[in-house]
């Protein structure tokens, strides 16, 4: 069983590709821009025929595409969130349109959520801004495709190896600065938002579910951890983990935070289709996450 891993070096993609090679009979192929890929494959700029020719080589069973882009201006969100996956189709419906395609979407794609509520799959897609918006319009790449394909739309991922580019990495990172000085602040943005976090174990092994599940799997499927968590707790959480005798301060000040999310202030996923399409439920809870985040970052 061949498997393409695209984006194989991304937060998600490593955990991903990793769980994929403990499969009895898997040959994982990373694709990617990194220098250690095994197959060069630049979504944002490859033409679809040349692309045809490298998954013609590859010969790939399953593909899993986890990249993606979640900062950046508009135009290069498009190009990665939007035409790469649609190059990525039209490609394999000529080189390999047998394989399974597994395409890693986000739960930013349904936007602002209303408090209290679950959104399902067949909720309303209505999102605020670029990332959203593009990721929007990858998946919408991919179900239109008619290939064989899945998306799996992901809540916020938190756990081990967190990038500093997301708001879990960045605070462990900002903890691990401040250490145990009780003088220590952090000024951080507004914390009042819900999300939805889920572990990237968890998050990985959805996708390798997807990969190998028999059978057409439902378009769409939400992978989220089932509850919408205010921010704030997941800041005091790490800070508990660290040790921080410091002092955090929120400001609402447009300035101090992701635009994108202070106009989503509540997001949570219901999962249960992915429970019954590919006995998939969250495994860890956001406190494993957290450990296993500030175990994984903090100063030896």
């Amino acid at each position: 069983m061949r498997i393409l891993v695209l984006g194989f070096t991304g937060y998600l993609g490593v955990h991903v590709a990793a769980r994929l090679r403990d499969l009895p009979g898997a040959l994982v192929i990373g694709g990617g821009r990194s220098p250690s890929a095994d197959l060069h494959v630049d979504l944002a700029r490859v033409r679809p025929e040349q692309l045809a020719k490298t998954l013609t080589t590859a010969a790939p069973d399953i593909v899993v595409n986890c990249a993606g882009a979640t900062g950046g201006d508009a135009v290069t969100l498009a190009e990665v969130n939007a035409r790469g996956p649609a190059v990525l189709c039209a490609a394999l419906c000529e080189a390999a349109p047998a394989a399974r395609l597994v395409h890693l979407g986000s739960a930013a794609e349904y936007g602002p959520g209303t408090p209290d509520t679950a959104v399902t799959e067949s909720g309303v897609t209505r999102p605020v801004g670029p990332y959203g918006a593009t990721k929007l319009a990858g998946t919408l790449a991919v179900t239109a495709s008619g290939l064989d394909t899945v998306v799996l739309r992901v809540g916020n991922p938190v756990g081990p190896g967190a990038p500093p580019s997301g708001l879990p990495g960045r605070i462990a990172g900002l903890l691990r600065e401040a250490g145990p000085d009780p003088e220590a602040v952090l000024r951080l943005g507004d914390l009042s938002a819900y999300r939805d976090f889920v572990d990237v174990r968890d998050v990985s092994r959805a996708a390798v579910l997807a990969a190998t599940a028999p059978g057409p799997l439902p378009p769409v499927l939400n992978i989220g951890g089932g509850c919408a968590v205010p921010v704030r707790d997941l800041v005091r959480g790490l800070a508990g983990l660290a040790g921080f005798r410091g002092r955090i301060e929120e400001t609402t000040a447009s300035s101090a935070g992701s635009a994108r999310s202070a106009q989503v202030s509540w997001q949570c996923s219901d999962s249960t289709a992915a429970e019954r399409a590919l006995d998939w439920r969250p495994a860890h809870t956001l406190d494993d996450a957290l450990a296993t985040l500030w175990e994984g970052c903090r100063t030896p």
